[in-house]
């Protein structure tokens, strides 16, 4: 079936009268564009200091077609939403002498939850809001291009530690049904060889699946080659791996997210950047315990949360954080309102978050002071009568 919308048939390229017309108009005046980005193409609306629509149309979303729209444009205020194109766009447009906007559409439901939606209206909307209020839009900051590109290679690593412990998931269950086992052992020991001794029919079923796996953990020691050479671009991963369970790869996915220290005013907001805060919906006196936002990176939280299980562990070192975590963990066994315990599985879910949640705000805190880390350092402070504060000494 042939599908027409209205964003096709108002769709209207940009020519070079357009594009002689806009300039004159961005000569004179301060404008305000809102862009759609789309894969092939991308919607754009310019309006004038007053709110009046000068322009809309169309332009290729490559370098050469921002340039075009942008190139000899005097500055101005542009809005797009963010996305896939969004992070090479807004270094474009910006390179080129534009303050540039980019929107978290997902927290805007003016655009989201539109009863007519399409690419034409949403510049419009993306550039009206910005011309009343940029904060309207929930702005996001995208990082450098250096740091964008250290982060992929985090992010591909990721991705492929996961096919992995996907495939040596399915060859165990595929063992299991035929009243086999696999042996128990690390990811990274997992080899063809492990099918040796199963009958004939499972090891036809899950050998390839085991050598594949075999080449995956091969590919995943090139990417921590490549981690450990990129680490000595970033001197100060060294300050974050003082602290018990944080490694190169914490540390390194912690430094790329953030990229600059001094974008929070304050440790504690780390927390909330990562997702790690408890969403609030207090209303009078009504004040729900919710769950955590999970806003921001989510592969940096899950590092997080990985160092929390690690410094909760049995056999850790002792440090201010695994003492709250244990104390928390005790403490929220206990229901209030009845005095009786609650699930263990639970309490602890809720230590290892409040301590991936500190966590994060001592590695900041470590980053931008770059003092010594002192485990202990909290627990001496309180020995000595002094007032408790991070895990850092001069």
């Amino acid at each position: 079936m042939r599908k027409n919308t209205t964003a096709k048939r108002n769709q209207k390229v940009l020519t070079k009268t357009d594009k002689d017309t806009i300039h004159r108009e961005a000569a004179s005046q301060r404008l305000t564009i809102g862009i759609d980005l789309g894969d092939r193409s991308s919607r754009y609306c310019i309006l004038s200091e007053a709110g009046e629509i000068l322009s809309e149309g169309s332009l290729p979303t490559t370098k050469g077609g921002f340039e075009s729209l942008f190139g000899k444009m005097p500055s101005s205020r542009v809005a797009l939403e963010v996305g896939t194109h969004s992070p090479w766009v807004s270094r474009l447009i910006a390179r080129l002498g534009h303050e540039v906007i980019v929107a978290n559409t997902h927290k805007v439901k003016l655009i989201t939850q539109a009863v007519r939606k399409n690419d034409r209206l949403d510049a419009q909307k993306l550039a009206r809001l910005a011309r009343v209020d940029p904060e309207l839009l929930s702005p996001i900051r995208h990082r450098g291009e250096q740091a964008q590109e250290d982060l992929a290679i985090i992010r591909a690593r990721a991705e492929v530690v996961e096919t992995r412990t996907k495939l040596i998931n399915s060859a165990r269950g595929f063992a299991k049904p035929m009243g086999e086992r696999l042996k128990g052992c690390d990811s990274e020991q997992v080899r063809e060889s492990l099918a040796e001794g199963l009958s004939a029919a499972t090891q036809q079923i899950i050998r390839p699946l085991l050598k594949i796996v075999e080449a995956i953990t091969e590919q995943i020691a090139e990417y921590d080659q490549q981690l450990e050479a990129m680490a000595k671009r970033y001197p100060e991963i060294e300050l974050l791996t003082q602290v018990y369970g944080v490694g190169t790869l914490i540390a390194l996915t912690f430094v790329l997210t953030i990229e600059d220290e001094g974008r929070f005013a304050h440790s504690r907001d780390v927390g909330c950047y990562v997702g790690l805060q408890p969403k609030q919906r207090e209303s009078g006196d009504r004040a729900p315990e919710l769950a955590i936002s999970k806003a921001g990176d989510r592969l940096l939280r899950s590092y997080l949360v990985q160092a929390a299980h690690c410094i909760l562990r049995k056999g850790a070192p002792e440090s201010d954080l695994r003492i709250w975590g244990l104390e928390k963990m005790q403490s929220g066994g206990k229901r209030q309102d009845e005095g009786k315990p609650s699930g263990s599985k639970r309490a602890k879910r809720r230590a290892v978050v409040g301590v991936a949640r500190k966590l994060a705000v001592l590695l900041h805190r470590l980053w931008s002071t770059g003092e010594v880390y002192d485990p202990l350092h909290n627990q001496k402070a309180a020995a000595m009568g002094g007032k408790r504060k991070s895990g850092v000494a001069a």
